[in-house]
């Protein structure tokens, strides 16, 4: 690769970090193809026979032409998520194809699964550190799911199969986002807002001014239609914004557009098609016993029954939840019966009552800045870090980067995108930009991460910028992604391929993300991280008390719908059958009349835009949000644990502990043997049950 080449194609410098202000769409292709070409001369270098096969002379060289593709190819999918233009979606759907082709064919290569064999039965495989031979293990792991022991013509159609999943999971995630973004709802007379938040109020007419239009414009962005489920009186303003949500990408959803209806319903049954295939030609009879290998739940049996325990343990108090709710709506609100539309709205309305406060009220204390400055405190407290900001090339002017120091040495690099936009992937991720390694030369990779929110941006108020107030549930989030960005910048294994977040089972990935989650609770924190928006006063401990009373407020109902989520997850990838002739909604609606408290319409579409099963990776898997949530929970009472002690919350020996037993050693060993190693026992699930208020 000369210098002009990557001079002029920004996608191929690897020197430093991407530049994001040089890339275009049009350097997508050459980028990907001079990569695709490179990687697949060393591959086939690495193919011939070989007397001794070692780490130095197969496994670096594959990793090294391998990660170049993977990082570019990341630019590109990071791009198409957060940035989206019909050029760039362009470029990525017609070189996705080939990138799945090429992991693809990695995956089937009988030559380098042989090779990965011949290091597994090396008699220096002893001498390996246990990082080397976790990648082994993988590796090894991962060819037998990819199809490499598969016979010729197998091979070739478990590679269509792949490649088609990649071609419908994309498509999924564009109806989902054409169906966001397509949808606008004018309202006229704000008197039709009444109950709404001042600052909702204002963003929905600056959207509408930058619309050129007048009154007020609401999106099915959450910051945009969510206030309007919570607070809006008008009853008939909630069910059009929740029929339009919940109708989304479906075929009952609105178009606006007559050039396309974004409709999923062939999409999630192509999807399934295309799994169960896939599970049969590697032998296993569904696709969720091919979801688990790689994870720490033994089979599905044993996660359905963990759900369903769950959900025995929670129905009470989901029941109890919800005929409070009832009896409330009916008497004090006149709302009967309770409707889908109604429920976030009356319980907003419950919370006030009976804990005196109101979500607004609470939000008025979370400004942005004061709220990240306050994770940062923290963050820096718990592990010894520093944390400051550092200039990048950005895709937004909304982006921000920083740099995580130790010692005053570099550790790892972040972007923080907290706002909501058009173009913009809804929800909250992170994603990693670039893996901590140990390079040949001796020089040290470190890495960065992606963190991405969806946040309401800062409004101009009489020409002057507001910040963006958070609700409590929004620093929630933040710390969840800053968890999930933790685990991949703290890691201290110099092997790529099992470094930060990397190599970790897919069900336990959640843990550090959901313990940070706890913090958002606690006094010597949130002392920290408030300022009220017009006083500057800090979250009175009155207020506090009050939030802390209501903490677990509707935890029964809550726990059955992820329940229920994760149910009819791990219900399609396992016992149905694509080929048959019930439908999934019917599925889905047997698992509803057995758990859920309260049914949804039969319009309900939830589905069509559940994109963690469809398109995020989580098939057969959103069970491990309450499944890490148990380890979590586990995890963060040797916190309070500290406290019972006489320390305090914010325990820096036991944050160090956390450190070197979670967080350091990423994807090195499994994640059950690092839990164990920071409590000194398996996990149970007593504490989710204590911290959800569940307990008996």
């Amino acid at each position: 690769m000369n210098t002009q080449t990557i001079i002029s194609n920004p996608l191929l410098d690897f020197s430093a970090l991407p530049r994001f202000d040089d890339i275009n769409p049009e350097h997508v292709q050459p980028a990907i193809d001079e990569l695709i070409a490179g990687a697949s001369a060393v591959v086939t270098e690495l193919e011939a026979p070989r007397a001794d096969v070692t780490w130095e002379n197969f496994v670096i060289p594959l990793e090294d032409a391998t990660e170049k593709l993977g990082r570019a190819w990341g630019v590109v999918n990071h791009l198409n998520n957060v940035v989206d233009t019909p050029e760039l979606r362009a470029a990525y759907n017609e070189n996705q194809p080939k990138v799945t082709e090429f992991w693809t064919a990695l995956a089937q290569n009988e030559a380098l699964f042989a090779k990965y064999k011949a290091l597994k039965a090396n008699p220096d495989y002893v001498n390996l550190s246990p990082a080397r031979k976790k990648i082994i293990e993988n590796a090894l792991r991962d060819f037998r799911l990819g199809g490499a022991e598969l016979p010729e013509e197998k091979k070739a159609r478990f590679a269509d199969i792949q490649e088609q999943h990649a071609a419908v999971s994309t498509r999924f995630s564009e109806n989902v986002l054409d169906a966001t973004n397509d949808y606008k709802l004018i309202v006229d007379d704000e008197a039709e807002l009444a109950g709404l938040p001042d600052d909702v109020r204002q963003a929905a007419r600056a959207a509408a001014e930058k619309d050129g239009k007048a009154g007020f414009q609401f999106t099915l962005h959450f910051p945009s239609y969510f206030p309007i489920l919570q607070f809006a009186d008008k009853r008939s303003l909630r069910e059009t914004i929740y029929r339009a949500s919940a109708t989304k990408a479906s075929e009952l959803g609105v178009v606006f557009s007559e050039l396309e209806k974004w409709d999923n319903t062939s999409n999630i049954a192509t999807l399934l098609k295309l799994r169960d295939e896939e599970a049969k030609l590697l032998d296993y009879r569904n696709f969720a016993e091919v979801s688990l290998v790689p994870k720490m739940a033994q089979s599905p049996e044993h996660v359905i029954e963990f759900l369903e325990d769950l959900a025995r343990r929670a129905r009470p108090f989901a029941e109890k939840d919800l005929a409070e709710l009832r009896a409330f709506a009916k008497d004090e609100l006149g709302i009967e019966p309770l409707e889908a539309w109604d429920l976030t709205y009356a319980s907003e309305k419950l919370r006030e009552q009976r804990y005196a406060f109101s979500a607004q009220e609470v939000k008025e204390y979370f400004p942005e800045p004061k709220v990240v400055n306050g994770l940062f405190k923290l963050v820096q407290s718990l592990f010894n870090v520093s944390i400051a900001l550092d200039a990048a090339p950005v895709w937004h002017p909304d982006v921000r980067f920083y740099r995580i120091e130790r010692d005053g040495k570099l550790v790892g690099q972040f972007y923080l995108d907290l706002y909501a936009r058009s173009g913009k992937g809804g929800g909250a991720w992170m994603d990693d930009a670039r893996g901590r390694r140990l390079e040949t030369g001796g020089m040290l990779q470190t890495p960065v991460a992606y963190l991405t929110c969806n946040f309401t941006p800062p409004a101009a108020i009489d020409g002057v910028l507001q910040p963006s107030l958070f609700t409590h549930d929004e620093v929630t989030t933040l710390f969840h992604e800053f968890g999930h960005g933790l685990h991949h910048m703290l890691t201290q294994v110099d092997e790529i391929s099992v470094s930060g977040i990397s190599g970790v089972e897919w069900d336990a990935v959640e843990l550090p993300s959901q313990f940070m989650e706890n913090f958002c609770w606690e006094w010597d924190v949130l002392q920290h991280m408030t300022a009220h928006v017009k006083t500057g006063e800090a979250l009175p401990r009155p207020l506090y008390d009050k939030m802390l009373a209501a903490k677990n407020f509707q935890s029964g109902m809550q726990t059955l719908r992820q329940v229920e989520f994760s149910l009819v997850d791990m219900h399609l990838h396992y016992d149905y059958d694509p080929a048959s002739a019930r439908s999934i909604q019917e599925l889905i609606n047997e698992v509803r009349e057995k758990f859920s408290v309260m049914l949804p319409p039969s319009f309900n579409r939830f589905q069509h835009s559940f994109g963690h099963i469809f398109a995020g990776g989580y098939a057969a898997g959103y069970y491990s949000y309450k499944w890490a949530e148990v380890l979590s929970a586990d995890a963060y009472a040797a916190f309070e644990e500290a406290v019972e002690a006489g320390g305090g919350a914010l325990s820096e020996q036991t944050g160090n502990r956390f450190q070197q037993e979670i967080l350091a050693v990423g994807g090195s060993r499994s994640a059950l043997e690092s839990f164990q190693a920071f409590r000194g026992r398996e996990p149970s699930i007593d504490a989710l049950l204590r911290h959800s208020g569940m307990s008996s």
